[in-house]
């Protein structure tokens, strides 16, 4: 299957929603779509049927202006967080079959670089490009806030069991920090 992106705009970001089938792709000039693709059944493949895959969603998403960067699900509350080239953040939730702008945050500092959502979806860890770590709670309350300072933060991880927080480094460095912020270990 082929999906187009109007007006040949390129793609920044891509995630899959494996529990709901949900993909979101992010781009230039702030374009954000979530699809679902509905898989062929398990009685069509026994049958030998060649039953193709569809679309059962394609909804464009209205809110961002600049290139989206990140995109990433929290599977269990059913929601998208998104952030584009300015730093804007936006959580996205399901209602009555549409996606719909649930929460907005501009920290107007820097650019977002990751965000994880942990196991159970109650928090989101977000990284800057210019060192800051946040991690919120699915509300949308602060839990904590640091800035490592001199660090290019790339990437964020949390453990399965979300004691810890990965962050990946421009120079390869992975760190590692404890849940509520404290240095771990460099590796």
């Amino acid at each position: 299957m082929q999906i187009a992106i109007p007006n040949n705009i390129r793609l920044k970001c891509i995630s899959w929603n494996k529990d709901q089938g949900y993909i979101a792709c992010g781009g230039e000039s702030g374009l954000l779509k979530v699809l679902k693709l509905e898989m062929q059944t398990d009685d069509a493949k026994l049958k030998g049927l060649a039953a193709p895959s569809n679309l059962s969603m394609n909804q464009t998403l209205e809110g961002h202006s600049g290139s989206v960067q990140v995109v990433t699900w929290n599977e269990h509350f059913q929601k998208l967080t998104t952030s584009d080239q300015n730093g804007l953040i936006i959580v996205w939730m399901l209602y009555k079959g549409s996606w719909y702008e649930e929460m907005i945050n501009n920290r107007n500092k820097s650019v977002v670089r990751s965000m994880s959502w942990n196991a159970d979806g109650q928090k989101i860890c977000i990284v800057y490009e210019d060192g800051a770590v946040i991690v919120g709670s699915v509300d949308g309350n602060r839990i904590w806030g640091k800035e490592l300072k001199g660090i290019q933060l790339c990437h964020v991880a949390w453990s399965p069991d979300s004691k810890i927080l990965l962050f990946g480094m421009a120079n390869g460095e992975i760190h590692l920090y404890d849940n509520q912020g404290n240095f771990i270990v460099c590796v």
